[in-house]
């Protein structure tokens, strides 16, 4: 018997192999999630996409939670302590559905859960988390204004003392769950340097408009948060984050998710260009025949694996406790930047069909133009990047 005899069948889904890394509870998790998403979501988000609008968010949220998706790779106050694989595969599943939705699962559990419970005091942690972990509150992250996102030392919102008390005032923008928060992460100038703040969103001066007219992440709530003389107690600030180094922290936990998602998003194009390949007939054969469709289906399928393999070696690091900030900007600068390639041409193998919401390619092309900007631009990463290559620093 020839040793190739031996070998196992091609999968086109996973050409590489790389089912073989995972262990059965990562693929109970993947699978767990696939379902949820194939069940609640994809029958629905196109719709949801045109309207512009997240309809039941909370029970969605509750649901989530219910399944351990938020904040599932933090351990004790009602999470599930995954691994960073197997938190890295939700988000996969998550975004092959939509971007919107592994946005509410990551600034909740990466960001806002992830805040807490770092940086956070024992009975903030106590008084939020377990709910956030079950979806019965939602979170959100204030750290980006309408005029500093890239620079967020040069921030304008504002704590200062007023007796034991803290008063907040300021904007925060582009800010994902804002308006149905309960409880919002806000970080803030204070004469001590950066601080973060725990802020129910029911305090008085506290609002969150929606942002409205998006033409990306449209299944997806993003607000404004406004900040009016926002009186909170001395108990409200996170005892452990003093500077940036708190909300970065954070950011590169929640990239780490972006460099999985991302793929997710590619995966659902790719998938659908390649059934569209086999079935559209043109000059009297299906175009997945012809050699410059397969040109495009097989330098498609390359990159999408490739970085699925960069995903799961991350993943792998983070759960060893190896995984640095730069290797996530290396993440989430390829995976986002190759996803787009991959989104982009598989509209050119729809053709027209591309662009409409009975297929889902156009739909997650443009959600990734936001998820390519936010959580660091691609220059930011490139000079992150950068700096770790030669020890010189250009970010000023």
């Amino acid at each position: 018997m020839s040793a190739s005899s031996k070998l196992p069948p091609f999968d086109p889904a996973d050409p590489l192999g790389i089912d073989d890394l995972l262990d059965p509870e990562d693929l109970a998790v993947r699978d767990t999630v696939r379902s949820w998403a194939a069940d609640r979501v994809l029958p629905h988000v196109a719709e949801w996409y045109e309207q512009g609008e997240l309809p039941g968010i909370r029970e969605l949220a509750r649901e989530l939670g219910a399944i351990g998706a938020l904040g599932m790779s933090l351990s004790g106050y009602g999470c599930a302590g995954a691994g960073a694989v197997q938190y890295g595969l939700a988000c996969l599943e998550l975004e092959a559905a939509d971007s919107g939705i592994r946005s509410l699962v990551s600034v909740q559990g990466s960001l806002a859960m992830y805040a807490i419970h770092r940086f956070g005091g024992e009975e903030q942690k106590q008084t939020w988390l377990p709910g956030m972990a079950a979806g019965e509150i939602i979170g959100c992250f204030g750290l980006t204004e309408p005029d500093h996102g890239s620079d967020p030392a040069a921030m304008r919102t504002y704590a200062k003392r007023d007796g034991s008390d803290w008063v907040l005032n300021g904007r925060k923008m582009w800010i994902t769950n804002g308006s149905v928060a309960g409880v919002a992460v806000v970080w803030a100038q204070t004469d001590d340097g950066i601080r973060g703040f725990v802020v129910p969103t029911g305090t008085p001066g506290f609002s969150a408009p929606e942002i409205k007219h998006k033409w990306s992440l449209r299944a997806s709530v993003t607000s404004e948060l406004v900040l009016d003389d926002v009186r909170l107690p001395a108990d409200a600030v996170l005892p452990e984050a003093t500077g940036l180094r708190g909300p970065l922290s954070c950011l590169s936990h929640a990239r780490y998710g972006i460099v999985w998602g991302a793929m997710g998003a590619a995966r659902s194009c790719f998938e659908t260009a390649v059934e569209y390949a086999k079935t559209r007939e043109q000059f009297g054969r299906p175009i997945g025949g012809f050699q410059l469709t397969q040109a495009k289906l097989a330098d498609m399928a390359v990159e999408l694996h490739k970085g699925i393999l960069l995903a799961h070696h991350l993943g792998r690091r983070m759960d060893a406790g190896r995984l640095r900030p730069e290797q996530v900007s290396f993440g989430k600068l390829n995976n986002v930047r190759e996803a787009i390639e991959i989104c982009r041409t598989a509209r050119t193998v729809l053709g027209a069909n591309g662009i409409s919401l009975e297929y889902p390619v156009m739909r997650h092309a443009t959600n990734l133009e936001s998820v390519l900007t936010y959580e660091g631009t691609v220059e930011m990463h490139q000079l992150v990047l950068g700096k770790a290559l030669t020890g010189l620093d250009a970010f000023r």
